[in-house]
């Protein structure tokens, strides 16, 4: 057993497992190594998969807005776009007005024909829309209403009231296309 050649091998056999031993413990450091950049490509990863989601939600929801806002200003368009030939047909429909009041006061003259036409004018104009504003005895407002004058009040409670309609004002849908001009009681 003192044989050199014998002694020799063994401690051969010992130093590779001794650095067999300190390669496996490089290699523990180096997974744990690569364990951190693995973990660190992942935490990479999430942030990044994080940002995209965020990205992509507020992309869909900005172009469902878009879609919602196009929607409703068609729909407006739509429903104001004859809002022009109303507007140019309420001077005849304050003229026939005026006209079944003059005619009708005499008593000589038959409103039949002028009931008929300003009955089917109406209704047209109706059908797109449009909708008288009621104004006399309502409170002045300016959102409706344009105050020609101020007139003294025939009773306290007619204050600050519209006393007299000197044009009829109008809606069309839910928005004023003319102002109504009132005389308003002071």
């Amino acid at each position: 057993m003192t044989n050199p050649e014998f002694t020799q091998p063994e401690e051969n056999e010992k130093a590779p497992q001794a650095d067999h031993v300190t390669e496996n413990s490089d290699d523990n450091t180096g997974t744990e190594k690569s364990e951190q950049a693995s973990e660190t490509k992942a935490d990479k990863a999430q942030t990044e998969l994080a940002e995209l989601k965020d990205k992509y939600i507020r992309l869909a929801a900005e172009f469902d807005n878009f879609r919602k806002r196009t929607l409703r200003e068609k729909e407006e368009l739509v429903k104001t776009a004859s809002e022009g030939v109303i507007k140019a047909i309420l001077p005849v429909l304050d003229d026939i007005e005026r006209a079944q009041a003059n005619y009708g006061s005499d008593g000589k003259v038959e409103t039949e024909g002028i009931d008929l036409i300003f009955n089917k004018l109406v209704k047209a104009v109706a059908a797109k829309g449009l909708k008288p504003m009621e104004s006399k005895g309502q409170p002045f407002d300016p959102d409706l209403h344009e105050s020609i004058t101020q007139f003294p009040a025939p009773s306290e409670d007619l204050k600050g009231k519209v006393v007299e309609e000197v044009e009829k004002g109008y809606y069309l849908g839910d928005k004023v296309i003319r102002f109504a001009k009132v005389v308003v009681g002071a």
